[in-house]
């Protein structure tokens, strides 16, 4: 599993207490008991541990931990970064 993976499963059992061990890529929302406003609350987190903005519309398409980290490394991937090497 990549760092992003791991990050996402992380936060989605801190925002929900329960084990990280305990989630998988495959996990559905629905199996988490992730609410929509659960989903929120830890896209916000997402957002400032990646420095990313997930656009509202794409929350809806969430499914499961898989689609969020897909979702988060595609936007990483897309993110200008701040770093500059000479």
């Amino acid at each position: 599993m990549n760092d992003i993976a791991t990050r996402c499963i992380d936060i989605i059992a801190k925002s929900k207490s329960i084990p990280a061990d305990t989630i998988s890529l495959a996990s559905t929302f629905d199996e988490l008991n992730i609410d929509s406003l659960d989903k929120i609350n830890i896209s916000f987190e997402v957002e400032e541990a990646f420095n990313i903005e997930i656009p509202d519309e794409a929350l809806s398409t969430l499914r499961t931990v898989g689609d969020m980290v897909e979702g988060v490394t595609k936007l990483t991937a897309t993110t200008p970064s701040t770093i500059t090497t000479h």
